[in-house]
């Protein structure tokens, strides 16, 4: 068997290890996914109404189309919150030193963990997609190329920052710390301009907003589903991901192949 054969039998292997894992214990994913819906409920019924002033529209149904990009990139920010406790989690508890006394493909382990986190991205932002449309959500104008190309950014974006959360798994030294490393990937989406226009906050807080990853991933979204105007939100987007790609796959890797565990 060549290696290329052997490097996707067992990263098929690992990727069905972890997707039996996610269903055997759907806590973790079901918790991760009560903030963005809980967040996108709060605002659209609770300040909806004062919010859709502050971004020019006129009603709460113009709040949920601004909300509801938004919210799905704190999904996928969310969701990998997950991976980086399960990274941990296979780290200490010594599953992953017997992985490496058997005959299987080194980076089989780690390929497993990100295209089944991946696949829970997709899962959980149909769900919360499925929420934003269930109270109002409508993308009438995006035509079916923008449509697959948003669902792409989705995708490209949640393979990034799975790659993060596996290196914040891997150099964490339980699974606790792990979850707390990576609150980042929830928390930047509240600094962006997931609720509220950038131009609307503080001149010094600006720059926070502009520039990180979540905002102008959030307006590239907007503009595809919206018809809103994407400017050089796209390429900065598509920059953002392809450079988190990298960093958190040699991350990662380095780190997993000199763990001593």
């Amino acid at each position: 068997m060549s290696s290329l054969a052997l490097a996707v039998r067992d990263s098929s292997t690992m990727l069905r290890r972890n997707l039996l894992h996610a269903r055997r214990y759907p806590s973790l994913t079901l918790n991760l996914l009560l903030t963005p819906v809980m967040l996108l409920l709060l605002f659209v019924y609770i300040f909806g109404d004062v919010m859709s002033a502050g971004i020019g529209g006129t009603d709460r149904a113009d709040y949920i189309a601004y909300i509801v990009p938004g919210i799905l990139l704190m999904t996928i920010g969310s969701t990998t919150i997950g991976t980086a406790v399960s990274v941990s989690t296979d780290m200490t508890e010594g599953i992953i030193a017997r992985f490496r006394t058997m005959a299987i493909h080194r980076g089989s382990v780690l390929v497993g963990h990100v295209v089944g986190s991946v696949i829970q991205c997709v899962m959980s932002l149909v769900l919360v997609g499925a929420v934003g449309v269930a109270i109002g959500f409508r993308s009438t104008d995006a035509t079916v190329l923008e449509w697959l190309a948003a669902f792409g950014l989705l995708v490209f974006f949640a393979m990034a920052l799975t790659w993060v959360a596996v290196g914040m798994g891997l150099v964490s030294p339980n699974a606790e710390a792990a979850g707390n490393n990576a609150m980042p990937m929830i928390l930047l989406p509240l600094l962006s301009s997931a609720f509220i226009p950038v131009d609307t906050m503080p001149g010094w807080f600006r720059p926070i907003a502009e520039y990180q990853p979540f905002t102008p991933a959030i307006e590239t979204l907007r503009g595809l589903l919206l018809g809103s105007e994407i400017g050089n939100n796209g390429w900065i987007a598509i920059a953002w991901c392809l450079g988190l790609t990298v960093l958190g796959y040699f991350w990662s890797k380095a780190k997993f192949n000199n763990d001593p565990k």
